[in-house]
C-alpha cells in the first residue's frame, strides 16, 4: 500500500487546506508510488507566516551563530544516520539505481551541511575608516544580517542534495525557509524537515509545502513576507520567477539549465576521457543540469573516441533499479520519456549518425537506451537544446580555437570539462570557456566548499562555499558620530 505524505508546517504534518492530494507515479513500473498533499495558496501562506514569525522575535532570531552551527552539525549527523533511507526515497521517486545517490548525492549533502555549519559563527562585518562627518570623527561598521524568509524551489533530479545546498547556507545565515519540492520528489524534503526538528531547529524555521508549481509558485514569489527566492530548474521557469519577484525587488538566485561541453584533445588519456565522459553523459540517466552531453573531440581521435564511447553505452545494463545488476534505471516521467525520444528522432532526421541506442518503446516503466550520435554539428537541436536524458552528441573540432568557439556557441554556461595532458592548455582553455565551473580531466568535480552557478541562460547567483552563505545576507552599515 502506498504511503501518504502531508505538508510540514510549523513543526507538524498538515493536510492540504481543501484535502486534495496528488499521485506520485513510480517511473520504474508506472504504478502509484505514494500520494502527497496538493498544496493551496492558503497552505503556502500558512508556511510563510510560520517562517516569518521565527524571524520576528522567535527563538531562531535570538539564537547565536554558534548555536545555529551546532544545530546544523546535528542535522548533518542525522542525515548521515538516515542516509540509506533518504537515498532510497530519491532513487525510487525518479527511477534511478539507489547506488547513485548513495555514491554522490548523500555524501555531498552531508558535506554541504557540515561546511555551512562552520560558517554560522563566522559571518562578520567590517570597520571602515572614513574622513569623518563634517569635520567630526566617526566610527563606521557593517553587519551581515539574514535576508529574511526564503522560498526554496527544488528540482526533481537530485532533490536532497540541492535542498541541502540551499538549506545549509540559509540556516547558517539565520534565515527561515519554505521549501517547495518538485511534485515528483517530496519525500526526502519532508523527512529532512523532521530531522531539522530532531536537530533542535525551532518549529517554523523549516517548512515544506508540496504540490503543483503553477499553484504554489506565484504565492511564494509574490508574497510580501518572502525576501528571497532560490530556484533550480529550467530557464523558462527561472524567467517567470524573475518577473513575479520584480515588483517587490526580491532577491532571486537561479541555477538553470545546461548543455555542457566536454572537450577532448588529442593528447588526452583516452581511457580516462572515455570513462569520465560516459559518467558525465549517463549519470542519473542524463538528468543532470551539468551533464556533459556535447562531446567536442579532436578530429584525429573522433572516430576512435566515438567507437569506444558507443561500446560503453551498449554495455550499460538498463532496467528496474530494484535489480542490483541495473546500471541505469528509468527516466523520471512519461513526459520526459517522450521528450527524450523526440530528440533522438530529430537527431537522426538532422543528419547525425546514430552509433548507439536510439528510440525506445514505452513499457511498464520509462526506460531510455543510452544513446550516442556522431558526426554532428553544433547547430543541430541535439547539440543546442537541453535534452535532460542519456543522449550524447560527438562534434569534431580541428584546433584549440575552434574547440573554444564551439564550446561557447550556446545559450548556456553552467559547466564544462577539458581533457588534456597539457597543463598550460588546460588553464588557457578553462579561462576562455564561458561557464561557471570547469573540470580539468574530471567531470563535475563539485564540492561543498566550491561556489556553484552559471553564466548566461544558466542563471545567476552562487550556491555552496562562502559565496553561498553570504548570498542569504544583507549588508548593513552603521555610522556613529563620536563627538
Amino acid at each position: 500500500m502506498s504511503q501518504t505524505y502531508q505538508h510540514f508546517i510549523a513543526g507538524a504534518a498538515v493536510a492540504a487546506s481543501d484535502g486534495a492530494t496528488m499521485m506520485l507515479p513510480d517511473p520504474a513500473t508506472g504504478a502509484t508510488l505514494a500520494t502527497a498533499a496538493a498544496g493551496t495558496a492558503a497552505d503556502a501562506d500558512k508556511a510563510i507566516a510560520a517562517a516569518h514569525a521565527q524571524l520576528k522575535g522567535g527563538a531562531w532570531s535570538q539564537m547565536s551563530g554558534a548555536d545555529r552551527g551546532l544545530c546544523i552539525h546535528r542535522l548533518a549527523d542525522l542525515v548521515e544516520r538516515d542516509a540509506d533511507a533518504l537515498a532510497d526515497m530519491d532513487a525510487h521517486a525518479i527511477g534511478r539505481p539507489p547506488v547513485e545517490p548513495r555514491m554522490l548525492d548523500l555524501p555531498n549533502a552531508i558535506g554541504t551541511l557540515r561546511h555551512a555549519a562552520g560558517w554560522a559563527d563566522k559571518i562578520e562585518g567590517r570597520t571602515i575608516p572614513t574622513p569623518g562627518y563634517m569635520g567630526r570623527p566617526t566610527l563606521s561598521y557593517t553587519e551581515r544580517l539574514p535576508v529574511g524568509v526564503v522560498a526554496a524551489i527544488v528540482p526533481w533530479n537530485t532533490p536532497l542534495m540541492i535542498t541541502c545546498w540551499k538549506l545549509g547556507a540559509l540556516l547558517a545565515a539565520g534565515c527561515a525557509v519554505v521549501i517547495k519540492p518538485a511534485e515528483q520528489t517530496p519525500m526526502s524534503a519532508l523527512h529532512l524537515a523532521r530531522l531539522c526538528q530532531e536537530a533542535g531547529i525551532p518549529d517554523g524555521v523549516v517548512n515544506v509545502v508540496t504540490g503543483d508549481g503553477a499553484t504554489l509558485g506565484p504565492v511564494l514569489c509574490e508574497h510580501p513576507q518572502v525576501a528571497k527566492i532560490t530556484f533550480t530548474g529550467s530557464p523558462e521557469t527561472g524567467a517567470a520567477i524573475q518577473r513575479l519577484a520584480a515588483p517587490l525587488f526580491k532577491h532571486v538566485a537561479l541555477e538553470l539549465g545546461g548543455k555542457s561541453p566536454q572537450i577532448v584533445f588529442d593528447d588526452a588519456n583516452l581511457e580516462a576521457a572515455i570513462g569520465g565522459c560516459a559518467m558525465g553523459l549517463f549519470f542519473n540517466q542524463g538528468q543532470v543540469c551539468a551533464a556533459g552531453t556535447r562531446l567536442l573531440v579532436h578530429e584525429s581521435i573522433a572516430e576512435a573516441f566515438t567507437e569506444q564511447l558507443s561500446a560503453v553505452a551498449k554495455s550499460i545494463q538498463v532496467g528496474n533499479p530494484a535489480d542490483e545488476s541495473t546500471q541505469m534505471g528509468a527516466v523520471a516521467s512519461r513526459g520526459q520519456f517522450d521528450k527524450i525520444n523526440d530528440y533522438i528522432r530529430r537527431g537522426s532526421d538532422e543528419g547525425a549518425q546514430l552509433r548507439a541506442g536510439g528510440v525506445s518503446e514505452a513499457g511498464d516503466g520509462w526506460y531510455v537506451q543510452p544513446t550516442v550520435f556522431a558526426a554532428a554539428t553544433n547547430d543541430m537541436s541535439i547539440a543546442r537544446d537541453e535534452i535532460f536524458g542519456p543522449v550524447g552528441t560527438v562534434i569534431p573540432f580541428a584546433d584549440e580555437a575552434e574547440a573554444i568557439a564551439i564550446a561557447n556557441d550556446t545559450r548556456y554556461g553552467l559547466a564544462a570539462t577539458v581533457w588534456t595532458a597539457d597543463v598550460a592548455r588546460a588553464h588557457r582553455v578553462a579561462r576562455q570557456i564561458e561557464a561557471g565551473a570547469i573540470g580539468i580531466n574530471a567531470w563535475a568535480p563539485i564540492d561543498a566548499r566550491l561556489p556553484w552557478g552559471g553564466f548566461k541562460d544558466s542563471g545567476l547567483g552562487r550556491e555552496c562555499g562562502l559565496s553561498g552563505v553570504l548570498a542569504y545576507t544583507e549588508e548593513k552599515t552603521t555610522t556613529v558620530v563620536l563627538d
